[in-house]
């Protein structure tokens, strides 16, 4: 990066740290699924942090779990909608679906009974089972947002007993290593940050404790660097190195609950926390341990995103800085456009393009550059959406409104398209085309 740009984003890094009291700080900056700039703040061992100090995640380690679930259902081993029962029998609580754990919406205790989870050792999954036999459950799952750590511990079991391992090793084996992320640990290994809170009134530190969380661990337990969390940063906008599909990852940063009411600025996907603001929708999460905090957020659809590690139980703001990072460096190195070259296209794909009516509105269909179609009305608002192709002449709808809705193309006798079948709405390449099959038919005297 440019040397200006550099010194911009270590110059709002340092302002965090010393306004805010920060033991230390690392942060870095994503862009097009590569680490292009880190830079850290204050002392770990009486050196200056860099991107190979470990610090704790705290909840971000919610995310690699909530992949390990979605890992699962695209091999067909379960479905989103499944009970937990049916995956894990005999708990207090079967009745919640996976999406609802997933997504904070399954109505679960926030916090585990017993003593406060982040700062004493945890027990085994049978005693988290025990203490949640009356009470589990707060409130009517899929009624509304309710965070709940107790929910990924729960997530974490459900992926051990499918692969017949730790929620640990499965998250090491299928996503850590492929992904390369080798100084991800669930203790801290090698050179890392000691937790600290800072007195509110004076400037003295006192240490914090990261005992192991046991059950609970699937919650936050994990331990990172800025380099490795890049590369998850990466991941969450999309460059998912094989772990996931694109799709799957782009499915998980849907909206499936908010948490701030109409007029949403924060919300959860599919493990995934959304952030909305100045213009951006973000995905990733935060994290929060005895003595740490972390933030790790994508802009998938500007292809940047930025991170924040630091050693003090509070105080921070952890998620400005992120967004403060991205737009600093877009505004001292703005993205170039990809230039437009020209493309390949099917001539039966072809002669769908165009002008199409849905009843007397004119809608475009459109071939876009990554092999689907958008269909959308010709002028001002309405219903449009994308469509992939699932067949022969026919296709899925991917959002908005036709989300997940059927369009079939209809053909004459001479194999020429005439219609468009989608959800039972007809579109003629005229008004209410009368050689198109609109149920109910048209006027038999015709426009007049």
């Amino acid at each position: 990066m440019l040397a200006t740009t550099e010194m911009a984003l270590l110059r709002r890094l340092a302002h965090e740290q010393s306004s805010c009291r920060a033991p230390s700080i690392v942060a870095a900056v994503v862009r097009d699924g590569e680490l292009v700039w880190s830079g850290g703040r204050g002392r770990v061992d009486g050196a200056t942090p860099g991107a190979d100090t470990q610090y704790r995640l705290g909840s971000i380690t919610k995310t690699l779990v909530a992949t390990a679930v979605m890992r699962l259902r695209d091999e067909g081993k379960l479905d989103l909608n499944d009970p937990l029962e049916q995956h894990l029998p005999g708990t207090a609580f079967g009745s919640a679906t996976i999406a609802q754990l997933l997504s904070h919406t399954s109505g679960l205790t926030a916090e585990s009974p017993g003593s406060w989870w982040e700062r004493t050792v945890g027990a085994d999954w049978d005693a988290l089972v025990e203490s949640l036999k009356d009470g589990a459950t707060r409130l009517r799952p899929g009624s509304k947002f309710h965070y709940s750590n107790v929910g990924y511990g729960v997530l974490g079991e459900l992926v051990a007993r499918h692969r017949g391992q730790s929620w640990l090793d499965v998250v090491r084996a299928e996503i850590l290593g492929p992904l390369g992320m080798t100084r991800t640990s669930p203790h801290p290994e090698g050179a890392h940050a000691n937790g600290f809170a800072v007195h509110p009134f004076a400037d003295l530190l006192m240490p914090e404790p990261s005992p192991d969380a046991g059950a609970m661990a699937p919650a936050g337990q994990l331990w990172s660097t800025i380099t490795d969390l890049a590369r998850w940063t990466a991941f969450l906008g999309g460059h998912t190195g094989g772990v996931l599909s694109e799709q799957t990852v782009a499915e998980m940063r849907e909206m499936v609950t908010v948490d701030d009411g109409d007029a949403w600025t924060t919300g959860f996907g599919l493990g995934v926390m959304l952030v909305r603001t100045e213009g951006r929708r973000l995905a990733g999460h935060t994290g929060s341990m005895p003595g740490f905090l972390a933030c790790s957020l994508v802009d998938a659809n500007a292809g940047i995103g930025a991170l924040v590690l630091t050693n003090s139980t509070a105080g921070v703001g952890i998620t400005q800085l992120c967004l403060d990072l991205m737009n600093l460096t877009e505004q001292h190195e703005p993205s170039m456009p990809e230039e437009w070259v020209p493309s390949t296209v099917d001539p039966k794909l072809l002669e769908l393009t165009g002008l199409w009516h849905w009843g007397p509105t004119p809608y475009h269909l459109r071939l876009l550059p990554d092999g689907l179609f958008s269909l959308a009305p010709s002028d001002g608002p309405g219903r449009a959406s994308r469509f992939a192709p699932v067949g022969e002449d026919t296709w899925v709808g991917l959002d908005a409104y036709y989300a997940g809705e059927t369009l079939r193309v209809g053909r004459d006798s001479a194999g020429r398209p005439n219609h468009l079948d989608l959800a039972t709405f007809i579109f003629s390449r005229t008004p209410f085309d009368p050689a198109a099959p609109i149920p109910g038919g048209v006027d038999p005297d015709g426009w007049r």
